[in-house]
């Protein structure tokens, strides 16, 4: 039986892609991972499967990545990805396509929205729209962000963070960074190369973050684990052990931006809405957020509460669901952006 389709709303992650479906919440989880021929075009795998073969493909099959720091590298792989999670998501027996919401991270280009957008409607969207991920995150995480009072969230994902201050159904101050969880990654690939001469890959930088990993580590329990790599100098594969601590010391110029940005956001917040976040404090949502002891770390940077969001993974997912039953508030506060740069890029003159 041909029904019709539900809305969905999508997280298109740098690390991962997260489908929201109406009346059913979160149904997909999956890496933004595509495997392909190269000789042939065709896709191999797309998500979990994908990324299992990340450094293990023969030379003919590459796994790519198609989304970078937030925002896509490659349109023709994200297009095909998106097809994919829609198709996957939306069911074979819907015959009309669905209403999409898709998230892109706060302060990217018109070009790079536009690409999200056209994306969406070519993966088979009926109508697509984008929203910018704090919005996204903060609905998710359950904030009524259509109150004049002021809400502070800093959301850390796979390829951006984004701070930023929201009252009114928009965002009033905001700081995006091209740092992420993949930065942590690759930091501590990074390290573990310099400090230890052991080669290892991004997978296993991101299992020793997970497991490991502490953005406050002298006020949690040091850890250790065991880390497989390849010795540079011998050459062969080897074992050894790290320690909570280095991974703080790996990551602590990503954490240390992000700090930064909270600050400075923090800095050009109005008064009244300062006042509110003092109340209230600061929500952490996103990926990055199940970093032990990041929570601690804004909180002895910046004197105020921090409290880490429920599923802070699926925050995005939830919120951009959420943003279609709201897309009156959502195009008023978009139609004032527009007014705003419009009044900003008109040249007064006095006579």
């Amino acid at each position: 039986m041909f029904g019709m389709s539900a809305d969905i709303g999508i997280d298109l992650g740098t690390a991962n892609v997260l489908v929201y479906v109406k009346g059913k919440g979160v149904v997909l989880q999956e890496p933004s991972v595509v495997a392909m021929d190269k000789e042939t075009q065709k896709v191999i795998a797309v998500g979990s499967e994908a990324r299992s073969m990340l450094g293990r493909t023969p030379g003919n099959i590459v796994a790519i990545r198609p989304m970078k720091d937030g925002v896509i590298a490659d349109y023709d792989i994200t297009e095909k990805m998106l097809k994919y999670f829609i198709k996957k998501s939306n069911g074979r027996k819907n015959l009309w396509k669905p209403r999409v919401m898709v998230c892109i991270p706060s302060g990217v280009t018109s070009v790079e929205e536009r690409a999200v957008y056209q994306a969406t409607v070519q993966a088979g969207a009926r109508k697509a729209f984008v929203i910018e991920e704090p919005l996204a995150a903060a609905l998710g995480a359950g904030l009524d962000i259509s109150r004049p009072d002021g809400s502070m969230l800093v959301d850390i994902g796979g390829g951006t963070s984004d701070v930023a201050v929201l009252s009114l159904g928009g965002i009033v101050k905001s700081r995006a960074l091209r740092v992420g969880g993949d930065k942590f990654d690759d930091a501590i690939v990074k390290y573990v190369r310099r400090v230890m001469n052991l080669a290892i890959g991004e997978r296993t930088g991101e299992e020793i973050k997970m497991e490991i990993g502490s953005a406050f580590p002298s006020a949690i329990e040091e850890k250790t684990m065991q880390v497989r790599g390849r010795d540079l100098v011998e050459g062969l594969p080897v074992a050894e052990e790290l320690t909570s601590t280095q991974v703080y010391d790996a990551v602590k110029e990503n954490l240390n931006a992000v700090v930064g940005a909270v600050k400075e956001v923090l800095e050009s917040t109005p008064p009244e809405l300062a006042a509110d976040i003092v109340e209230k404090g600061i929500v952490l949502t996103g990926g990055g957020a199940l970093m032990q002891g990041l929570d601690l770390l804004l909180r002895h940077e910046t004197g105020l509460a921090v409290h880490v969001a429920d599923e802070p993974l699926s925050c995005v997912a939830y919120g951009t669901g959420r943003a279609l039953g709201m897309l009156h508030i959502l195009e008023g506060y978009k139609q004032k952006k527009r007014d705003d740069h419009r009044f900003k890029n008109t040249q007064i003159v006095n006579y």
